[in-house]
């Protein structure tokens, strides 16, 4: 593998703000099985990603709106909503390209930001939206969380691997292929990896 398969240590890098996690193979949290995370922010105290290739089944954009009491507009279609991850399941949010860009909006890099406000759904779906709505965007309803050191301690049992950012795996809709495209960034494959190296491992076995 090349460079960005390695840990942010690695790389000489201390954060993983805006690559993408990619769930090894072996992942044994139904939640993250063949999951592609987008990571907002990641510090020493926490992380956080969102989820970017597993939609909700049967809730779309228009019925967003509709629970929110948001007056759709002719634009209201049904645009898939995404499961972000498990934490704050009711609070939903929108990753978006940056030529929308609102008070509340947490600019993650230069490419993409992340805004959590109903706003941004009068915005995109609202019969009188007071702005223009995003180019690219992914809905979704909640999102995943990880304490301090945590997330490193996950890359180092070997649960996750990641790489560069890539708009189009996050914003082209094709979840179903989301995980082989992203491993493909680190130009492998699923069928690459042997059981020993794709299973998650016990805490005093680590990567290296």
């Amino acid at each position: 593998m090349g460079d960005e398969g390695k840990s942010a240590s690695e790389n000489g890098q201390d954060f993983l703000n805006g690559q993408l996690l990619i769930a090894m193979p072996n992942m044994t949290d139904p939640r993250f099985e063949r999951a592609v995370v987008f990571i907002c922010s990641h510090d020493r105290d926490h992380a956080m990603g969102v989820i970017v290739n597993k939609r909700i089944d049967d809730l779309h954009l228009i019925d967003l709106l509709e629970q929110l009491e948001i007056k759709p507009g002719q634009q209201a279609d049904e645009t898939p909503i995404f499961f972000g991850g498990p934490v704050q399941t009711e609070r939903g949010l929108v990753i978006h390209t940056l030529d929308y860009k609102a008070d509340t909006t947490l600019v993650i890099n230069d490419q993409i930001g992340l805004t959590a406000t109903k706003e941004i759904l009068v915005d995109i779906g609202g019969k009188e939206p007071p702005n223009n709505q995003p180019e690219r965007y992914l809905l979704a309803i909640g999102h995943a969380g990880w304490g301090a050191g945590q997330l490193e301690q996950e890359i180092a049992m070997n649960a996750w691997l990641h790489c560069s950012l890539d708009e189009a795996i996050i914003f082209e809709g094709a979840e179903s292929s989301a995980w082989n495209r992203a491993l493909k960034k680190l130009g492998v494959s699923s069928a690459m990896f042997s059981p020993e190296w794709a299973a998650v491992r016990d805490d005093d076995q680590p990567l290296n």
